[in-house]
């Protein structure tokens, strides 16, 4: 070999050399985390409630309307977080039938700044009342946070869980994820 094909040989090796580092550095580099982007109105709570569906139409059922809740309303916000109040949310969204058979309520809402928007998702885990249907209740409830937003979805499993997921996919980064199953309570005679 004379000296100029030594000297490609030579440099052809170092280029691969730093493609291979390159490629293991790209392909090994932890990916960036995302979290919901900042929610700035009761409309971004609407369109994120929109993506959540898209793709999912079949699961939601015909006459689920979603509409924006009044914060100072305390008998409303109740009626869909089971909070006490308002005082720590700045917006609240909801999407529910107005008449159906079927349990199926997908809210969510942003806290002010300050509030531990994860306590907030654990609170609603624990108080929300998945029975508030005259005929029907909630089979799964799933709550979760992404940065000032709190997720609520309940319904049966196979609507809730997809949905839910979903809601994940799109904000990808989620605080700590609570879940509670209906547990259903026979009178003592069919023990």
């Amino acid at each position: 070999m004379n000296k100029s094909t030594k000297i490609i040989i030579a440099i052809v090796s170092i280029i691969l050399v730093i493609v291979v580092v390159l490629a293991v550095v790209i392909l090994t580099k932890p990916k960036d985390e995302k979290q919901v982007e900042k929610i700035n109105s009761a409309e971004d709570l609407e369109g994120l409630i929109n993506k959540a569906y898209e793709g999912q139409e079949n699961l939601v059922p015909d006459s689920a309307q979603t509409q924006v809740i009044d914060i100072k309303d305390d008998v409303m916000v109740k009626s869909f977080t089971g909070l006490d109040n308002g005082n720590d949310l700045e917006y609240l969204v909801v999407s529910e039938p107005m008449i159906s058979s079927q349990a199926y309520s997908f809210v969510l809402l942003t806290v002010k700044e300050g509030v531990n928007a994860n306590k907030i998702a654990e609170t609603i885990k624990d108080k929300v009342d998945y029975r508030k249907w005259i005929c029907v209740s909630a089979e799964k409830v799933y709550t979760t946070s992404s940065g000032n937003v709190v997720c609520l979805i309940m319904s049966s499993e196979e609507v809730a869980k997809p949905i839910y997921e979903k809601f994940k996919t799109l904000v990808g980064t989620v605080g700590q994820e609570y879940e509670k199953t209906e547990e259903i309570e026979l009178p003592p005679e069919m023990y």
